[in-house]
This record gives structure tokens, sequence and C-alpha cells, in this order.
């Protein structure tokens, strides 16, 4: 019987509790406020302070954030949208290339994938020459020497030497080279590591 009382009991007491605790640490502001009142209320002071002071009211401003009235703003959504058209589409075959079953760990990239991933890709890696070397043979997709659960591409040379390169370097480059004025935004915004 005392275990009903006590249901009924518990808001009451959790009540009390938020209560006494903010009486506790001398917080005695009322549990609700009315938000619909007729009066004209004059704003709380703190230790002689009125909260009417610049530097309160700057704390209890909303936040600004962006917003399409922003000539800005809208610029900066308008490429960032050019951008994502852009390198969508080489974005989206690397992706397939390095994380479906259309190639297995060794294979090399059909004649097609590879000269797409060589124009849109491997020519704009920032140490391009040094991945190419003697010259490109070939590239293909395989798992990392060093992460095995990663697989990535690799430029497989023509003096059968091989070496990894990352699909994201090319297209930071690349969006940094095609877009100055917004690539850094972008590349922190979309990529993981913006370096």
């Amino acid at each position: 019987m005392a275990a009903p009382a006590l249901i009924r009991g518990a808001p009451l007491l959790r009540l009390r509790l938020q209560h006494h605790h903010r009486f506790a640490t001398g917080l005695l502001v009322p549990l609700r406020r009315s938000w619909c009142s007729t009066v004209e209320s004059t704003p709380p002071e703190e230790d002689g302070v009125s909260l009417s002071t610049p530097a309160a009211l700057s704390l209890r401003k909303a936040p600004k954030y962006s917003s399409w009235d922003d000539q800005n703003y809208r610029q900066w959504k308008d490429e960032e949208a050019d951008i994502w058209r852009d390198i969508e589409p080489i974005t989206h075959l690397a992706k397939e290339i390095i994380h479906s079953d259309r190639y297995m760990d060794g294979e090399q990239l059909t004649d097609e994938d590879e000269k797409v991933v060589a124009e849109r890709l491997l020519a704009y890696h920032p140490n391009s020459d040094d991945k190419i070397g003697c010259g490109l043979d070939s590239i293909m997709v395989d798992r990392h020497p060093q992460f095995k659960n990663s697989r990535c591409l690799f430029v497989v040379r023509t003096d059968g030497g091989w070496i990894d390169f990352s699909y994201q370097k090319c297209l930071r480059a690349y969006i940094r080279s095609k877009y100055p004025t917004h690539a850094e935004r972008f590349i922190k915004e979309h990529f993981k590591r913006g370096s």
C-alpha cells in the first residue's frame, strides 16, 4: 500500500528537491516563468549591475547565423554547389573503385577508368611527378601495405614499382587550383582532413 503513495508523490518530491537545490545554491528563481504578461517588466539586476548594459545585452542576443539574405552567404552556397557538381562524378567513381567489389585486391583498372582517374585525379596530386616516377604503366586498387583494412589506389610504374596515392589529396589540389577563392572553406567543411 505504501508503494502507490510513493509513486503518486514522486512528482511532488522531485519538485521539492529541485526547489531545495535551488534554494541551497542561492538561485531563488521561480520554477516557471510567465511568458504572457501584461505588466511591463524591468530587467533584473545582479550585484547592482543592470542586465541592460551592453555586455549583458550581448549575452542575451541570439548568435548571428548566415542567411540567404546575406550576399556573401548566397555567393558561397552557389560556389559550393558548383564545386560539388564538378567533383561529384570523379568522387563517386573513386569511392566505387575503392569500396565496392567492382575490383578485387591487386586488380588493374579498366582502360576507361584508368584514363579518368589519371586525368581527373592523379594529374592534380601535389607529388604526381614523384608518384609516376619513370612512367605510368597502370593504376590498380589494393590493400595499403601499412593499413591492411584500407584499400587505396596505386600507380604501377613502367619499371614494375608501385606506390599508393590519395584521391582526396588529388581532389583538394584540384579544388585549390580551380576554385581558389572558396577552396579552403570547402575543404575545411567537406573533407575529413584539410591538409
